[in-house]
């Protein structure tokens, strides 16, 4: 592909947002749920506007003990109302500010669930629809993510991880596992030219997995995580890849 998405998740307390705003070209904001406040919600989302960076919404399971990487079986009202609430809240600070929030990425054990189960990914999507006109989502490839939100008629952009390993079936390994997060340099920015250039993904086992995500994640919270993103982007860069957002246009019809 000519052209990436970089993205990141941020306003999550943890990390260097401002350098990491610097070379991403999207920002997932945390939005109360597993973290953040209005306050960091308000900084993050100015710090974007100022360098342009599209924003989305960030929620999770709120559960700030365990950073919303616990699965919770929540009764469908209750998860309901905090997504709804979580993604409200972030959209009416983007409107105050004038930089409106494009998108929506599920954090963390919601995500991996929403993954994994479709009426869960559906529960979800309903919480959020109708929040914003043209509300644009950011789902796993391969993933009863992306299946659903496209099912359901959301301009869906597939996104892939450079920091983490992966299943043989294209979902995400659990991070209980050893080696789930990737913190070899040389093998992430190798996994992400491979992933730019040819569209692929080698999971841990060594299966090669097709891809037709656009954008690609790297986490906020990953130790080293400025020096990943910078590294990403350079060998990006070198491979003659562009970096900008695949959300840059809330019409399905107008993403590149």
């Amino acid at each position: 592909m000519s052209w990436l998405d970089l993205n990141a998740d941020l306003g999550e307390g943890v990390g260097d947002d401002e350098a990491m705003l610097d070379i991403v070209t999207s920002a997932n904001i945390a939005c109360g749920g597993h973290a953040g406040d209005e306050t960091t919600m308000r900084t993050a989302l100015r710090a974007a506007k100022a360098r342009g960076v599209v924003v989305g919404a960030h929620p999770g399971f709120a559960d700030r003990e365990n950073f919303g990487r616990l699965r919770l079986l929540l009764p469908p009202d209750e998860l309901d109302a905090s997504l709804r609430q979580q993604v409200r809240t972030l959209v009416e600070i983007g409107e105050e500010e004038d930089w409106p929030v494009r998108y929506v990425k599920l954090h963390g054990a919601l995500a991996n669930m929403a993954a994994e189960e479709p009426a869960i990914m559906a529960l979800c999507l309903a919480a959020i629809e109708g929040l914003v006109d043209d509300m644009a989502i950011l789902a796993i490839d391969n993933s009863a993510q992306a299946e659903i939100a496209e099912a359901m008629g959301f301009c869906t952009i597939r996104e892939a991880y450079a920091d983490r390993a992966y299943q043989a079936n294209g979902l995400l390994m659990p991070r209980q596992m050893p080696s789930a997060v990737l913190d070899d340099l040389p093998a992430i920015t190798a996994r992400a030219v491979r992933f730019a250039t040819s569209g692929e993904i080698v999971a841990a086992d060594g299966t090669v997995i097709p891809t037709a995500a656009r954008s690609l994640c790297i986490h906020g919270d990953t130790p080293d995580a400025v020096r990943i993103a910078r590294a990403v982007r350079d060998a990006l860069g070198e491979a003659g890849v562009e970096l900008r957002s695949a959300i840059w246009n809330r019409a399905a019809s107008e993403v590149p």
